[in-house]
């Protein structure tokens, strides 16, 4: 059964905004691998029209390589988007979604392959409600935001992580690797 793995950047005020972050060479290097290990990636419309921005860099390289070797691994990735109101999509690489997340991800899962990947705050959110997450990439940058889109909104139980692993970058931010328990608890209010 394949696997699904959410990873998300984060401040340490817990809001997933990518311009409070700065990410360096070495953390688009880390994305860059991470990509390169999955076979596909699913993004919400809001997300996939922000992550449409590399496409430009395959156009037309930025001279930095990280960013460059980003830009083309992430423009070769399938794309599934999940969108109520897109119908198509531009990027050659990505597709809208057939079906509902739950439906979607069910059938992944079932296929042979490698990874799924998950890169959108509103999907990791519906995910852990769903219990389909295997593993979640916390990536928390050294900055306090102080507002922004909190990445762990609307979630009305409790779920139990494990931490499994971590990474330290040179610039501070620290990259945790947790896997969910079964213990989950409803709060019921």
């Amino acid at each position: 059964m394949r696997k699904i793995i959410a990873a998300i950047n984060m401040t340490l005020d817990g809001f997933c905004d990518h311009t409070a972050i700065t990410p360096d060479e070495e953390i688009h290097q880390h994305y860059t691998d991470l990509l390169s290990s999955g076979d596909a990636i699913l993004y919400g419309r809001i997300t996939y029209q922000l992550m449409e921005f590399w496409q430009s860099l395959v156009k037309n390289p930025s001279g930095e390589k990280s960013m460059d070797d980003f830009a083309m691994v992430i423009d070769k990735i399938p794309k599934i988007v999940f969108s109520h109101t897109l119908n198509t999509v531009e990027w050659e690489s990505a597709r809208i979604a057939k079906r509902d997340l739950k439906e979607e991800v069910l059938e992944l899962k079932q296929q042979s392959g490698s990874t799924i990947l998950v890169g959108c705050r509103s999907l990791i959110i519906q995910l852990i409600k769903l219990n389909l997450i295997d593993e979640l990439q916390l990536c928390v940058h050294p900055v306090i935001a102080g507002i922004g889109l909190p990445l762990f909104e609307n979630l009305n139980e409790r779920t139990v992580f494990k931490l499994i692993k971590t990474k330290t970058f040179t610039g501070g931010a620290v990259l945790l690797y947790y896997q969910p328990t079964i213990e989950i608890i409803t709060n019921d209010k």
